[in-house]
């Protein structure tokens, strides 16, 4: 697989999505639960990210090969 720029900007913008996913569905259960514990809500928004683009590397069907 060659990591070009459309690879980099498709895996990159499902990254974003992912992270972005993660902390409203964490803010969400945080904020049902009492009050949102913002370290959580970071730590696994991040995590999430970071998934995404080792996620990306097994294929990546956004980006033209």
């Amino acid at each position: 697989m060659k990591f070009n720029k459309s690879w980099i900007i498709a895996a990159g913008i499902r990254a974003i999505k992912t992270v972005a996913q993660t902390a409203v569905a964490t803010i969400g259960v945080s904020a049902a639960m009492s009050e949102v514990d913002w370290l959580a809500v970071g730590s696994a928004s991040m995590l999430a990210g970071i998934l995404s683009i080792l996620t990306s590397i097994a294929g990546l069907p956004e980006a033209k090969e």
